[in-house]
């Protein structure tokens, strides 16, 4: 049997995401990958359907910080999101916490990631006075 594409895997499960069939979704994909030998694509397939969800206008993006987000900072991550991607139809905001985060926040999305944390504004500082 041919080895079908991650791309393919990937769109698949996107079709499958939109019809909210998860836990369910989750125990196929991992029998696939068992079944396939395969398990070692997880972490690529993930960015293939993060990315294929985004082409279809579902923008997912992980919210890194020290502490737990604010609605306010919530608020604006969504708008920032919203500023990037402008034809988003759905905006997802996972949030993770990073004690090693000094403050502020890392936006990791689907093509991209945007540090406004103070540990990057600090790398750059430190990268800008040492250009010089």
């Amino acid at each position: 049997m041919a080895k079908v594409s991650r791309t393919t895997v990937a769109s698949v499960i996107n079709n499958k995401l939109a019809k909210s069939r998860g836990k369910q979704l989750a125990r196929e994909l991992a029998a696939y990958l068992l079944e396939t030998n395969r398990t070692s694509e997880l972490d690529s397939l993930i960015r293939d359907v993060i990315g294929a969800r985004a082409r279809s206008g579902v923008i997912e993006a992980t919210a890194v910080s020290a502490h737990e987000l604010t609605p306010a900072a919530t608020s604006d991550i969504k708008a920032e999101i919203e500023r990037l991607y402008p034809g988003a139809k759905e905006i997802i905001i996972n949030e993770r916490i990073d004690i090693d985060q000094i403050g502020g926040v890392r936006l990791e999305l689907p093509d991209k990631q945007l540090d406004l944390s103070v540990r990057g504004k600090l790398n750059h500082l430190k990268q800008l006075i040492t250009e010089k």
